[in-house]
């Protein structure tokens, strides 16, 4: 091929998913003719019937090692990369995938047609991002154009098989995984496509078909799933990070892997990877870097690429391997190792008789045609030298045809579909191997003939393939049911529900359905409980509809507030919970989560649900706290003075107790009007704490505690009994509860603060003379209170032991009145206070 040096040569360069394939077709359709060479048999069928849609199929070849298909007046061809023909003039060449020259097997054939390869007009090559060192080294003119990626590829975390979301695919590494995979996924799934490199284009195809009508949900594949063959997958999750390259088992490098990830998202929908893991076994975790260059699209530049004499002397036998073996010159090429056609021509130069039939340029040049015979069902070079012997031994002799009845023969001895799945695959590897055979138009007296008679068997056997694929790794029960469960077959399997909420699917009882919660049948079989209720689940949408409506239309008195100790606070409804409470945006206001179950209602119908529940935790903080509320809402008062908004918001912050040293600074600022304007508000200012006597009754302790919890997120605590008025002083991390209940801790006793403020008063009442004894000795003996709990309480109001007959005296110096009163911080003034306000 001509090398076209003035013709525009571009390297679109980028990750997967940026449509590179796609603009090369179409830069191609634009021109007069073109080729575009790719990496496997797969994707240049995928990509040729795309192109006959557009061209008609009189104008589009086919060529692959084991099919072609040229019409006499095809213009556009789609090849793969060993079968380009560089002899034809294109106006436009593309090579897909060329970092693939840097592939130890058949790198040095991506790296001669990158180098070679050229179109009249126009020259793409595609690649990785990693390509462009070696573009610039190489290929210096060339405009190198960075292609970003259409949507993102971001990493989810392994995942048990069980977990997977649907349109997933799994990647394996061995045909043993894969079908170790694809058989869970039978049991647990109802089934999965599978798609290998081994398989026919035939088979692979219906395989994909079926994934793509959504027949099955998941798809196993080989890597071959990587080099750009197209499939609406959402997510990609390797079963393993290491395969046997051919001579050692090797982790994968991130470039792999993000060839692999990058599957998942097509176009401009987000995809996810990640990794497989099974019971009891640990998963093959993703490194932090490698996650992080596969997100990011970063991997390490190219530093060289495999070559090959793409042009051998065929002087002689000699002169052939020397010339293949020779290394290469250019800076950033390196020598590839040796392929199994070298490998083969050197085994059968062994051969006396191969050397001696090989005694011309042209028998030299044949021996090296028969030597690029692939090793389909890799059979290792040995085994493999012995098949291409016979053949070149049958081109060298008589008309140097190899023999009709010889290549029938052998053909035909493959036109067989019994077996297993094994034995369909190894024969459908043999078959391909004679319609390579069949495609070299020289080594057949009739190529056209024997090609047709392997592709005939090839199909019958993709066929069985197939078959047996489909039988052995999809339910067809199960898979029923799994589109059931994605809309796909509804009107198979009709759902009812009686008036005791029996559910039925088809003639099965199932289940029953409990407000929005569906409890599986104990009596159905394990194997198909999963399947039932996920198609149960998913045609109980109507019946949701019609709880949700009959919810919102319901009365009050069918909701309640569960505040059981140790689970979260929770509102049900006729006895079934339908929602949880967490932080809102304040202690009143606490925001209303739905439960799971009821988030499959419709986006109206979850809207009606939320302001119904919304309303009545309305009514119930209006019911218990009222009072509070109203003090919330005279906080956020503009006309109050700052000192009342002040003792207010911090009075509801608290839930309506707060100690009097917590408010000091703003409780002296208070005139007498302003004292007035908080009492009216049922807010007690007491010697030693501030509170709403409403919020101490038990249903409003229940709710505040209730609320309390939600906006912290915790779940509910246990609360004392709803008599009890004094409880032993507990460790201080439910002392802090108790405080916030109404109980002020008194030594080895906590009491409850209107309970404190009445011996306050009482004390206060012996200071000023009314009462004969400082402690009310009646009360302190009904409540139960202990000498320690009075000492402190007695000190705390500011009064110290006496040995008069009042036991108590009142241990503040004299000072003027005015100042005492002025002084909010001294005992004395919150007792006078006690008095002023009755």
């Amino acid at each position: 091929m001509s090398d076209f040096a003035r013709a525009p040569l571009s390297a679109i360069l980028g990750p997967t998913n940026t449509g590179k394939t796609h603009l090369a077709v179409e830069r191609m359709a634009a021109h007069s003719s073109g080729m575009i060479g790719f990496p496997l048999r797969l994707l240049a069928r995928e990509v040729y019937d795309r192109v006959i849609k557009l061209k008609g199929p009189n104008q589009v070849a086919l060529i692959t090692g084991e099919e072609k298909i040229l019409p006499k007046d095809a213009r556009w061809f789609l090849c793969t990369a060993e079968s380009m023909p560089m002899e034809r003039d294109f106006a436009f060449v593309a090579l897909d995938e060329a970092q693939l020259g840097a592939d130890p097997e058949r790198g040095h054939v991506f790296t001669d047609r990158m180098l070679h390869a050229r179109g009249r007009e126009e020259t793409m090559i595609l690649g990785s991002e990693a390509l462009a060192p070696m573009v610039r080294a190489l290929l210096p003119k060339a405009e190198i154009i960075g292609r970003p990626r259409f949507s993102t590829l971001s990493y989810a975390g392994p995942a048990k098989l069980s977990r997977l979301p649907p349109r997933s695919a799994i990647v394996a590494f061995s045909a043993e995984q894969v079908y170790a995979v694809a058989e869970m996924l039978r049991r647990m799934r109802g089934g999965a496509a599978v798609v290998m490199g081994a398989l026919s284009p035939r088979t692979r195809n219906a395989q994909v078909a079926m994934y793509q009508a959504g027949e099955v949900d998941y798809l196993v594949a080989t890597d071959a799933i990587g080099m750009g063959l197209n499939m609406d997958v959402t997510h990609v999750a390797f079963a393993g990070l290491s395969k046997f390259d051919g001579k050692r088992r090797r982790r994968l490098t991130p470039a792999e892997m993000a060839q692999i990830a990058g599957r998942a998202g097509r176009h401009q929908k987000d995809g996810t990877f990640g990794t497989l893991t099974s019971e009891g076994e640990p998963a093959s975790e993703f490194r932090t870097e490698e996650i992080e260059a596969i997100e990011e699209h970063r991997f390490a530049p190219l530093d060289h690429l495999y070559w090959r004499e793409g042009d051998p002397e065929f002087r002689s036998l000699d002169a052939l391997i020397c010339s293949l073996e020779r290394r290469p010159e250019k800076a950033g090429l390196r020598a590839a190792p040796e392929a199994v056609d070298l490998a083969v021509l050197k085994r059968l130069s062994e051969d006396a008789e191969v050397r001696a039939r090989a005694n011309g340029q042209e028998r030299v040049r044949r021996l090296w045609a028969a030597c690029g015979l692939p090793d389909f069902r890799k059979t290792g070079a040995d085994h493999h030298a012995r098949l291409v012997a016979r053949i070149y031994t049958h081109l060298t002799e008589g008309e140097g045809r190899i023999p009709q009845g010889w290549y029938a023969g052998e053909v035909a001895r493959l036109d067989n579909v019994q077996g297993d799945i094994d034995t369909l695959a190894d024969r459908i590897a043999g078959v391909r191997t004679w319609a390579y055979i069949a495609h070299r138009a020289d080594w057949l007296a009739s190529p056209e003939e024997m090609a047709e008679r392997a592709r005939a068997v090839e199909e019958k056997l993709s066929d069985a393939l197939h078959e047996r694929l489909t039988q052995r790794f999809v339910d067809r029960r199960t898979a029923v049911l799994m589109r059931d469960v994605g809309g796909k077959g509804a009107s198979q399997f009709p759902v009812l529900v009686d008036d005791q909420g029996e559910v039925s699917v088809g003639t099965y009882a199932i289940g029953k359905l409990t407000g929005f919660h569906f409890e599986v049948d104990p009596t159905a079989r394990h194997a198909d409980r999963k399947m039932l209720l996920a198609t149960a689940e998913r045609r109980l949408s109507g019946e949701y509809e019609k709880r949700a409506a009959a919810l919102v239309a319901d009365k009050d008195e069918s909701f309640t507030l569960r505040t059981e100790p140790g689970s979260p606070v929770a509102i049900l409804w006729r006895g079934h919970e339908v929602a949880r409470l967490g932080p809102g945006k304040n202690l009143l206001s606490p925001r209303v989560h739905l439960d799971r179950r009821i988030e499959r209602l419709s986006e109206r119908g979850r809207e009606a649900v939320i302001e119904r529940l919304k309303l009545w935790v309305r009514h119930g903080v209006e019911r218990t706290l009222g009072h509070l509320r109203v003090a919330g809402m005279a906080a956020q008062d503009p006309g109050a003075a700052p000192a009342v908004r002040s003792i207010l918001a911090m009075l509801v912050d608290e839930g309506g107790i707060i100690a009097r040293e917590a408010v000091l600074k703003p409780l002296a600022a208070l005139d007498r009007d302003q004292r007035r304007a908080i009492g009216k508000l049922k807010v007690r200012i007491g010697a030693l704490d501030l509170f709403m006597p409403d919020v101490l009754k038990p249903e409003a302790r229940r709710w505040r505690t209730a609320l309390r919890a939600a906006a912290a997120g915790e779940t509910m605590p246990a609360l004392p009994p709803e008599a009890s008025v004094l409880l032993p002083t507990p460790p201080n991390g439910e002392r802090l509860l108790l405080s916030r209940l109404g109980f002020r801790a008194l030594g080895p006793q906590m009491l409850r603060v209107d309970l404190v403020e009445r011996l306050a008063r009482h004390a206060h009442e012996a200071r000023t003379g009314k009462q004969a004894r400082v402690v009310d000795e009646a009360l302190a003996t009904s409540l139960g209170l202990q000498p320690p709990a009075i000492a402190r309480l007695m000190k705390e109001l500011g009064f110290r032991p006496s040995t008069g007959e009042a036991g108590w005296i009142w241990r503040g110096r004299a000072r003027p009145k005015e100042e005492r009163r002025a002084d909010p911080s001294h005992a004395f003034a919150a007792l006078a206070e006690l008095r002023r306000n009755g």
